[in-house]
């Protein structure tokens, strides 16, 4: 559920930002590279290719070792934002490349999902429309747990589908901090996680061969801070804050996709 959203604003860092979004190496014969998120000077995520008829993804790379937090934010994160805390935003701003992002804040209600298990949108959705990988004979996979929050119609042949990324696996959590947390998210939803974000607009070229064929909004919500509030908010099954900033210069949707987010995040919940 959307809370608040501002104007699109100029965030970011010109030099040495600690996370980047940049194209692979260029192979023969191909016409572009490969789409990463890097964390300082490694890929930690492969990213949804550049042509829009791929399927989407995010496949978390051995980059991912570390989250991005801010010491100095942590007990006003803790305790929740009543609003988008222009503080905070700069703060976190300063971690990315420059370009323009449209801050969100939402409420989310975070589902656990493992590859290959039940929810798995990759082993699910996906296949329903793009069929498994032709060379593998096997479904997309993210090596890595996610999160599962919303999904709604875009219109009758476009579905949005959002999702948090751990930077690491719940597993890496420290329990004592995921029991301190799920003992206020029993009192409050206030608690607010903080993410950077991509809208990636992904369809198969063709229909041949889909069971169903449509546009696929994957918004992904990369996580910054809060990794053990995702995971006590998903342990205890109630709601919490994410504040994030939409990359629409780094994602693969144009401007009128990128507009219809805070509309689209305000509407009752509907699955394909």
């Amino acid at each position: 559920m959307l809370i608040e959203t501002r104007d699109p604003l100029l965030l970011g860092r010109e030099s040495e930002p600690a996370l980047n979004f940049k194209q692979g190496d260029i192979d023969q014969g191909a016409w572009a590279g490969q789409r990463f998120l890097w964390i300082e000077d490694r890929p930690a995520f492969e990213l949804s290719f550049w042509c829009g008829t791929c399927p989407f993804l995010f496949k978390r790379l051995e980059g991912a070792s570390r989250t991005l937090s801010i010491p100095e934010l942590a007990d006003r994160l803790a305790v929740g934002i009543a609003g988008i805390d222009v503080e905070v935003v700069s703060a976190f701003a300063d971690l990315l490349p420059s370009g323009l992002y449209q801050p969100l804040l939402t409420t989310i209600e975070p589902k656990l999902v493992f590859p290959m298990k039940p929810g798995d949108y990759f082993a699910d959705e996906q296949v329903a429309t793009w069929n498994v990988e032709r060379f593998w004979g096997l479904p997309q996979y993210p090596q890595t747990p996610y999160y599962r929050t919303f999904e709604t119609a875009v219109s009758r042949d476009a579905h949005l589908y959002e999702f948090v990324v751990p930077m690491v696996p719940p597993n890496w959590n420290d329990l004592m901090r995921v029991a301190a947390m799920a003992n206020q998210l029993a009192h409050s939803g206030k608690p607010t996680a903080v993410a950077v974000s991509t809208l990636d607009v992904c369809g198969p070229a063709m229909s041949v061969g889909t069971r169903d064929f449509y546009q696929h909004w994957g918004l992904t919500h990369f996580l910054l801070d809060g990794h053990h509030k995702l995971q006590a908010a998903a342990e205890l099954g109630v709601p919490l804050q994410l504040l994030s900033l939409l990359a629409i210069d780094f994602s693969l949707a144009d401007i009128d996709q990128i507009q219809k987010i805070p509309q689209l995040l305000d509407q009752p919940p509907a699955t394909r």
